[in-house]
C-alpha cells in the first residue's frame, strides 16, 4: 500500500472499504495518517503485513509496484480477486509490459497497455473459474 495514496484515492472516489497490503510496517503507519489527514474514517481502511492479510476476493485489486515483485506475485494477487473483477498493474516499465501480461493472462483477459513516457499500466479482467 505504500503511502496508501491508491487506496486513499478509491475511498475518496467513492470505493465504500479498502483493504492495503505492504511489507514494511512504517507503510502501513504512513496509509493510516494519510487516512486521517484526508478525513478517511478508519473502519474504510483496514492494513496489513503480507502475514496477516485476511484470505478475501476484491472487486478491484490495484497494485503499484515494480515488475519483479509483481511477476513473483501473479498468483496470489489473482487469487485474491472475484470472478469478472479487475486488476491494475502499474510500476512497469514500457519494455517489461509483455512479461508482466503474460505472467497474468492465465488469470485475466488483459487489456492493451496504457503507456506514459517509460511506463505503462496493465489492467485485466479476472476469468470465470
Amino acid at each position: 500500500c505504500g503511502s496508501g495514496i491508491l487506496g486513499l484515492a478509491a475511498l475518496l472516489l467513492g470505493a465504500k472499504h479498502v483493504i492495503g497490503v505492504d511489507t514494511d510496517p512504517q507503510a502501513l503507519e504512513a496509509s493510516r495518517d494519510n487516512a486521517r489527514r484526508n478525513s478517511i474514517d478508519d473502519p474504510r481502511l483496514d492494513l496489513y503485513l503480507p502475514d496477516q492479510e485476511p484470505d478475501t476476493q476484491a472487486d478491484v485489486l490495484l497494485a503499484n509496484i515494480l515488475a519483479q515483485p509483481l511477476l513473483g506475485l501473479a498468483p496470489k494477487l489473482a487469487s485474491r480477486v472475484k470472478d469478472g473483477g479487475d486488476i491494475v498493474l502499474s510500476g512497469i516499465l514500457s519494455n517489461q509490459a509483455r512479461e508482466v501480461m503474460d505472467a497474468y493472462e492465465p488469470w485475466f483477459i488483459m487489456d492493451e497497455p496504457v503507456q506514459q513516457e517509460d511506463w505503462v499500466r496493465l489492467t485485466g479482467q479476472r476469468r470465470d473459474r
